[in-house]
């Protein structure tokens, strides 16, 4: 498939063909991968990118990280190894990611966690406005 222009990125991750999600962890781009519940091949190349792999790598467990910065180039061994992982069986990471995308669905429930935040963050700000 050729798509010009912006890729439909969620119909994409949601396909179940998909594997994995070679990202460079981009915020949005995560949120994504996480509510199709992917597991995240992390190439974070600059800023919070880090940050947000580490965050998905190291203390969830839903993403492996296949490589680091703009300039580098993955281990093309290493790489083809960690894809064919992604698109067999049910590995670690592919079942952390399913467990994060039904805390991210959860929490964006009415009731959710993340309605309650917001719902006082609205409450704190009319606050402010008294």
């Amino acid at each position: 498939m050729v798509v010009k222009g912006w890729a439909p990125q969620v119909s994409i991750l949601r396909h179940q063909a998909v594997g994995g999600f070679l990202s460079h962890c981009e915020w949005n781009s995560l949120l994504e991968g996480v509510v199709a519940g992917v597991m995240i091949l992390a190439w974070p190349m600059e800023a919070d990118q880090f940050v947000n792999a580490r965050l998905l790598v190291e203390d969830t467990g839903a993403a492996v990280r296949v490589c680091e910065g703009a300039d580098s180039v993955p281990d093309s061994v290493e790489l083809a190894r960690t894809i064919a992982e992604s698109m067999s069986g049910n590995t670690a990471q592919k079942v952390k990611a399913k467990e994060l995308r039904n805390k991210a669905i959860e929490a964006v429930k009415v009731g959710g966690s993340s309605c309650k935040e917001l719902e006082a963050l609205v409450r704190e700000l009319a606050q402010l406005g008294r």
